[in-house]
């Protein structure tokens, strides 16, 4: 019982601030700050934050399911942790591979000057990337909550 429970909170925390972060809190910055490079200054280090609870929610929850015994049968243990395993690449992929490309780019702009030209496009395709993945991410933490209320 306390490990279905350890379960269902480490899944509530990773996917719930996953959702809230994304969905939430980043547009509302971009919607209610003037300065966008603020709101984006913000809004990276939250997801900053959010990398590391994904990276911690996944090695615990995955520690978990691996040990759940009679919890899940082998199919389900393994769609699971499957499921588990590309969320967390996912993160890895975007904050720490292209996230660094992308504050580079930020840093080749002066304080207070807008993006321009091919700095402006490329930037907007690693953002896109980033945004594409980070949906994935998120429709993953739906199946991953539905999958682990499937548990016994």
């Amino acid at each position: 019982m306390v490990a279905i429970r350890m379960r269902a909170v480490l899944a509530t925390l990773w996917v719930g601030s996953l959702w809230t972060i994304g969905y939430m809190v980043a547009p509302t910055l971009f919607a209610t700050l003037e300065d966008r490079a603020l709101a984006g200054t913000i809004a990276g280090r939250l997801f900053a934050i959010e990398a590391w609870v994904t990276v911690v929610c996944a090695v615990l929850l995955a520690l978990l399911v691996a040990r759940a015994g009679a919890a899940f049968d082998q199919r389900q243990r393994k769609q699971v942790l499957i499921v588990i395993g590309v969320m967390l690449l996912c993160t890895l992929v975007s904050h720490f591979g292209i996230q660094p490309y992308m504050a580079e780019l930020r840093a080749a702009v002066a304080p207070g000057a807008s993006m321009a030209g091919e700095i402006q496009a490329r930037f907007g395709r690693l953002h896109g990337v980033s945004s594409a993945i980070y949906m994935v991410q998120s429709v993953l933490g739906l199946v991953l909550v539905l999958k682990l209320y499937q548990a016994k």
